[in-house]
């Protein structure tokens, strides 16, 4: 563990260091979408003098974690491959490429849809009187928050897999609990997203769609499964019968 640890944290310093060399890029692609909406002569400001430093700083880490995951990932797995069997490390890589582009899909899914949708809603309340002037701190904590949670929040049908792999769930397990999924999707999307309905429902509806997916995914394994023990049952039979 100590090792894996090292290994971890040495990948995030390298991270970090390309991240804050390229920290104005990373910014100005962050910002686009909240720019794109503001009114004319508005922009981002900081109030306080180390505001913008620390901002600076912060978004360089969780960036270097961003694009370091896939290692960290691998770590994790380097971990725990000595304990798991031959069957289980056989569904551990396309576990991990799975996870990856599922967290990838969710986070370009808040960036190119839910942004838009949400800066339009939420900047439409200014007026002549009452100008945004949103401060860089407050706004990369928002943006980051959301990319994690939709990234994070993605990984359910590669989780799912996973376990449907390792006969830990069922589709009719999925099935019989999908009121339960439904509720907990909307309260994570209430704890996760900003107080407002737009955001919730961006979020919690590509959940539920996730989560109705993933019930015909875990159908569709098992069945496949069912017929290929079924077709090794049939040629292990006759040779059976020969040798008696």
């Amino acid at each position: 563990m100590r090792k894996r640890l090292i290994y971890s944290f040495i990948s995030i310093g390298i991270a970090f260091a390309v991240c804050y060399a390229y920290i104005k890029p990373i910014i100005e692609i962050l910002m686009r979408p909240l720019l794109k909406n503001l009114p004319p002569g508005s922009s981002l400001v900081f109030t306080a003098v180390p505001e913008a430093f620390f901002t600076y700083f912060k978004a360089a880490i969780l960036a270097g974690i961003f694009f370091c995951s896939p290692f960290i990932l691998y770590q994790v797995w380097a971990f725990i491959s000595p304990g798991l069997y031959r069957r289980e490390k056989k569904y551990i890589f396309p576990y991990l490429f799975v996870s990856s582009s599922f967290f990838i899909l969710g986070a370009a899914f808040c960036y190119f849809i839910v942004f838009p949708v949400i800066f339009r809603f939420l900047l439409s309340f200014a007026t002549e009187e009452i100008r945004p002037l949103p401060s860089i701190r407050e706004y990369l904590t928002f943006a980051i928050k959301l990319l994690l949670a939709f990234g994070l929040l993605f990984q359910w049908p590669a989780l799912v897999f996973f376990l449907s792999r390792m006969g830990v769930i069922s589709s009719s397990f999925l099935a019989r609990n999908r009121k339960y999924a439904i509720l907990f999707i909307f309260l994570a999307a209430a704890i996760l997203t900003p107080p407002d309905l737009v955001s919730q429902l961006l979020l919690a509806g590509p959940l539920i769609l996730l989560y109705e997916g993933s019930v015909w995914m875990t159908k569709f394994l098992g069945k496949k499964e069912k017929e290929a023990a079924e077709e090794e049952e049939k040629k292990e039979t006759p040779s059976e019968g020969k040798s008696d």
